[in-house]
């Protein structure tokens, strides 16, 4: 394999996982907003999701919804805008390893911003 190769499969897995974190990013904020519109908006929302854990952790319904989202959105910038570095800076000895990894950790963002959203929900109903 050349160099060139190397670069040819980098941009190629690159732009799969931009895309589909883009996709991500949108359909977790998509879902928060949806949530915003319906949750009921308080001080403490963890109180209401589950009132037998206590209330030692005051979050309220702004950041309880939208962190994860933005953690999303902020990692999808720094992938879009960060190509070169992350082509200078590979970790693991297999590109392809990289990007799952990179993409399981993206997953399991977006599956507690979703999680987050569909809780704040049945808070409302």
């Amino acid at each position: 394999m050349t160099l060139d190769d190397a670069r040819d499969d980098f941009s190629r897995l690159h732009r799969h996982f931009t895309l589909h974190l883009g996709v991500a990013v949108g359909l977790a904020w998509l879902t928060a907003s949806y949530a915003a519109f319906y949750a009921p908006w308080v001080r403490n929302i963890r109180a209401l999701i589950d009132p037998s854990a206590g209330t030692a952790r005051v979050e309220s319904t702004l950041s309880y919804l939208f962190v994860m989202p933005a953690v999303l959105l902020l990692a999808w910038l720094s992938v879009y805008f960060g190509r070169e570095t992350m082509r200078r800076f590979q970790t693991l000895p297999n590109q392809a390893h990289e990007f799952a990894a990179a993409a399981v950790v993206a997953f399991g963002v977006f599956y507690l911003s979703i999680d987050r959203a569909i809780a704040a929900l049945h808070a409302a109903f």
